[in-house]
């Protein structure tokens, strides 16, 4: 992300700004997991289903570096 323009960083605004009006339960449930305060250790699951039903699932266990990376991004977004 370092080399990322301005021009690149407010189309990535305005798409992360489309995607919450497209599904604005998800910034909600992002605020609330933060609140609850992701640390190290915590595990994150996440499970995609195709139209047909077929699911695709993974999970990974938060590191100190994950964290860092998660602080970044949120002062990133508006």
């Amino acid at each position: 992300m370092a080399n990322m323009n301005p021009t690149q960083i407010f189309q990535i605004l305005g798409a992360w700004q489309k995607f919450t009006q497209n599904h604005p339960k998800f910034p909600q449930f992002i605020k609330a997991v933060a609140a609850e305060g992701v640390r190290e250790g915590t595990v994150m699951e996440l499970t995609v289903t195709t139209p047909e039903g077929k699911e695709y699932c993974t999970n990974l266990k938060i590191r100190q570096e994950d964290l860092e990376l998660l602080a970044s991004l949120r002062e990133m977004m508006p």
